[in-house]
């Protein structure tokens, strides 16, 4: 069985709170439960995990090195910030899907360039939640089918 982890980043934890009219009213257990359905439709096993500090972050990474096929990752603004999530990463080996619910191409220009992008293997941004089922659908092609990108 493929198993992926789906990581989110700072401030996804508010998701349903904050900032609806670009994030959605669902939250992030409502987003959870809903990928865990559509994983477990197409016999993938997932495990999410969400946290704030950019060093949580790099630490799931690096576990995932022991048991995950594949990442699906939404960074948030780390994105745009953050060397140490590039470098974990490149590190790990593992094929990475980055994702955000929103056009981060079409809001502040601080958001239209991503550090992570070039060490991923692709980027799904702008269908709100529906990014992170766009992103396992492209990750699991990436590893079951041998759809690689280049």
């Amino acid at each position: 069985m493929t198993t992926f982890l789906v990581l989110h980043g700072p401030n996804l934890n508010l998701l349903g709170q904050r900032e609806p009219e670009i994030y959605g009213s669902l939250t992030l257990d409502a987003i959870n439960r809903r990928l865990q359905e559509y994983a477990g439709q197409r016999a993938i096993s997932l495990r999410t995990s969400q946290s704030n500090h950019e060093g949580g972050l790099v630490d799931a990474l690096h576990d995932a090195m022991t048991w995950a096929d594949g990442i699906v990752f939404n960074p948030g603004a780390y994105t745009h910030t953050s060397y140490a999530l590039r470098d974990a990463i490149s590190g790990t080996g593992l094929p990475v899907v980055e994702v955000h619910m929103s056009n981060v191409h079409a809001r502040e220009v601080f958001r239209h360039r991503s550090l992570l992008a070039p060490v991923c293997v692709g980027q799904i941004v702008g269908f709100g939640w529906r990014s992170y089922l766009l992103g396992i659908e492209a990750l699991w092609n990436y590893v079951s089918c041998g759809e690689k990108t280049g």
